[in-house]
């Protein structure tokens, strides 16, 4: 890619976003955030993350068990 087309590409895209609405942009920004993995997944995969959510899962019940009682 020559230091030309580099430029108009570049330019093309900062334009893009400028003719955009405000509104949009946050929402667009607010979708990928939500769309991107949580901390414990992207840094240590799976298996923490499963056992983090299996941990949770227990806590929640053992509360709702003494919240009968």
């Amino acid at each position: 890619m020559k230091t030309n087309d580099y430029v108009k590409y570049l330019t093309q895209t900062v334009v893009q976003y400028i003719d955009q609405p405000k509104d949009e942009r946050k929402k667009l920004r607010q979708e990928k955030r939500d769309r991107k993995a949580d901390f414990l997944y992207r840094w240590f995969g799976i298996v923490p993350y499963a056992l983090m959510l299996k941990f949770k899962e227990k806590r929640e019940e053992k509360q709702e068990r003494a919240a009968k009682t």
